[in-house]
């Protein structure tokens, strides 16, 4: 029903900048919330920021003052543009969005397949 595309992901050095993009397509009537989440090795997936109907923002405390979320003119297009890199930020990022997709039913979480972020010190 709806699908999930991140792209941008890729290798760079400690302190280099990286923008992630992520499009959401399909049965879509509203999208509440978007967001990015991200998982390390061996580690729990953990939210890093996400984005509110009303453009109203929220951050892991870790983004905070590095990272930006932000939504395209389209709203069904988030982007995480990511500055001062470190190694810790290396992890699988992945797109979340809250998506109604019909009146009938309740809003529902969507993933996208995930894009690794690596950070070399």
């Amino acid at each position: 029903q709806v699908q999930l595309v991140e792209s941008g992901g890729g290798w760079l050095q400690a302190g280099g900048s990286l923008r992630l993009s992520c499009v959401a397509s399909g049965t879509i009537l509203s999208i509440n919330i978007m967001g990015w989440y991200r998982q390390a090795p061996g580690k729990q997936r953990e939210l890093v920021g996400r984005i509110f109907k009303d453009g109203s923002t929220r951050y892991a405390d870790s983004a905070k003052g590095r990272f930006t979320v932000s939504r395209g003119n389209a709203k069904n297009t988030v982007y995480l543009e990511m500055n001062n890199l470190k190694p810790d930020d290396t992890a699988v990022y992945y797109c979340n969005a809250n998506v109604l997709t019909s009146y009938f039913t309740t809003t529902k979480d969507y993933w996208g397949q995930g894009t690794q972020v690596t950070v070399s010190s």
